[in-house]
């Protein structure tokens, strides 16, 4: 049998992973063929003979390499097809086979297949600026960046897009002694191509990446004054002026290049993300509403537009954009929780839960789960909503501990402490290491007056995890309400703000610790900044009591009524206020 007929009998069957083309290695595509109302051209294509199909010239076993493969991969066995052609890439060194055989590899993500195969192409074709591209990435895997950078400053010789800007955005996932490393790379690349504003443009990005935005503004200000229209640049400065503190200059100078230049999303989207970021919600409404009727067709940015419509109380069109994004198959689960908390909002509370009924997967499943929960307690139906959540545990093994916390955390929003605590310990039994279950219980048990079982819990918790600092907060704060053991409980109160020095139930707790033990003016400063920080109901009791104490009634009460302003009910607020002025809380 002749090459040229082997090679047909290839074709026939099929060539699932794609035509029979390929295989014909250096020669021309054939002709399309002439449409049907050219009829000129086809009797003109009538007078002149077909041109000759010229086919590489394969030998026998690696005709039989080739079938073989396409036969494997009809029954899906792709990994035989893989091997197949790789063998036959490497026997016949055709360029056809080999890019083909680089497709398979990279459908399959084998990567020592591409790293074998970009380097016999490289071989065959020196400047195939698709091999330089396979093999950099490949070396980036690899963590061989000079190589990597070899194969890209190839590509920008050859007149290609060497992507370096790529590759210095990823290097924000290297070890930072390989960002170093690839900086130097860079700088040196400069010094054989100075001109280049892709390479200058990449080296301010990287000096972000490691931490030096003023170095990445130097670094820019030259490049935009030779090349003023580069606007990847633009977009980086306007991120480091944010970065660097100058807010309003940053505000300003993306306002100011978002007109010169509508079309760019990246920089669009960054404006109005700035803009919510120092409470512009208005302005980063109009941005987005901007960005939506230039690119109706990129559902982030009808998201966006949603969402910030939303905080600013419009919700008539939050609830549009929102509709519209389920209709078109967009953020389908972020767009019911959201129409479910609008709905929920308006005290349309069966509506709700269909909506957060409808959250499917990601991060807003279980907190659309929970408020679905909550609600159908809140109706009567906790029985129902406990049932709901068993099956789903029993029905999803993976998510199991998550379902476990979900059912105790109804109980206890429901004051169903003995069941809850029933729940906390069978979820124990099963997954004894799960740190959010154990600590539901110890504050649990807690509040049931058990605050040694408490301490234990969270004692095995800090065993576990001695940098928790929620964990070392609840334990100093149990030790210091429940006994006066008020010098080891402040050593965990320290130890945890240490950690977290900012959070305002840690300031509370050591400035509650520190009046305990007598040394008033550090607890009201401790106590103040928590209430600044967040104006909780315990910290009014607490900031209150120490303000009593020490003759700033007046000042006490104002934090009393602030602190029963948001919750008229808090047992700690009560019993503060009741005990100390002899009245009645309002």
């Amino acid at each position: 049998m002749q090459k040229s007929a082997l090679l047909l009998v290839t074709c026939l069957f099929g060539l699932s992973l794609s035509g029979c083309a390929v295989l014909q290695g250096d020669q021309e595509q054939q002709p399309e063929a002439p449409s049907e109302d050219s009829e000129n051209t086809a009797s003109s294509a009538e007078s002149e003979p077909e041109p000759e199909i010229r086919y590489a010239d394969f030998e026998p076993e690696e005709l039989y390499l080739l079938l073989s493969g396409e036969i494997a991969a009809q029954r899906g066995r792709y990994d035989v097809t893989l091997v197949n052609y790789m063998k036959a890439a490497e026997q016949s060194r055709d360029k056809a086979v080999i890019e083909r055989t680089m497709r398979i590899a990279q459908s399959l993500n084998a990567d020592n297949a591409q790293r074998e195969l970009a380097t016999l192409w490289l071989e065959v074709d020196p400047d195939n600026m698709q091999a330089h591209r396979i093999s950099a990435i490949q070396a980036v895997k690899n963590n061989d960046l000079e190589t990597a950078l070899g194969h890209m400053e190839n590509i920008m010789d050859l007149g290609g897009d060497a992507d370096f800007d790529s590759l210095a955005a990823m290097a924000g996932n290297l070890p930072p002694e390989q960002q170093q490393e690839l900086l130097e790379l860079y700088r040196q690349m400069e010094q054989r191509h100075p001109e280049d504003p892709e390479l200058r443009y990449s080296i301010a990005l990287l000096l972000k990446v490691t931490g030096e935005p003023g170095q990445a503004l130097d670094k820019l200000a030259p490049l935009l004054d030779d090349e003023p229209d580069f606007q990847p640049a633009l977009v980086l400065k306007g991120d480091l002026l944010y970065q660097t503190g100058e807010k309003r200059r940053a505000l300003d100078h993306l306002l100011r290049n978002t007109r010169r230049f509508p079309d760019n999303r990246q920089m669009g989207t960054l404006y109005g993300r700035m803009l919510i970021g120092e409470g512009e919600l208005q302005a980063a409404q109009d941005e987005f509403s901007r960005l939506v009727r230039r690119f109706p067709n990129v559902p982030g940015l009808r998201l966006s537009h949603a969402l910030v419509a939303l905080e600013n109380g419009q919700t008539s069109l939050a609830e549009e954009e929102l509709t519209r994004l389920i209709e078109q198959g967009h953020h389908k689960d972020e767009a019911h929780y959201y129409l479910g908390r609008i709905a929920d909002e308006e005290n349309n509370h069966e509506q709700a839960i269909g909506f957060y009924n409808n959250v499917e997967k990601g991060n807003y499943y279980f907190p659309a789960l929970a408020r679905a929960s909550e609600l159908m307690a809140e109706q009567g139906d906790l029985d129902e909503a406990l049932d709901a959540i068993r099956d789903l545990r029993g029905s999803n093994p993976e998510q199991e501990e998550n379902f476990h916390l979900l059912e105790i955390n109804l109980l206890l929003d429901r004051e169903q402490n003995e069941k809850a605590l029933t729940a906390a310990n069978k979820a124990l039994e099963s997954y004894p290491d799960n740190i959010r279950i154990r600590y539901a219980r110890a504050m649990l048990l807690d509040s049931m007056d058990q605050p040694e079982q408490a301490e234990k819990d969270l004692r095995q918790i800090i065993d576990e995890q001695p940098q928790n600092a929620v964990a070392l907060n609840a334990l100093g704060y149990i030790i210091t309400t429940r006994s006066d053991r008020y010098d080891e409980a402040r050593d965990y109160i320290e130890r945890a703000l240490e950690i977290d020095p900012e959070n305002p139930a840690i300031l509370d707790s050591m400035g509650w610790v520190l009046y305990q033990q007598g040394e008033t003016e550090q607890a009201l400063e401790y106590l103040s900044r928590a209430w600044e920080a967040y104006a909780d109901p315990e910290v009014a009791a607490h900031l209150g009591e120490v303000l009593w104490q020490t003759g700033e009634q007046e000042q006490a009460r104002i934090i009393w009524e602030e602190g029963f302003e948001q919750d008229p009910d808090h047992p700690i607020l009560i019993e503060t206020v009741e005990r100390l002025t002899g009245e009645q809380s309002p």
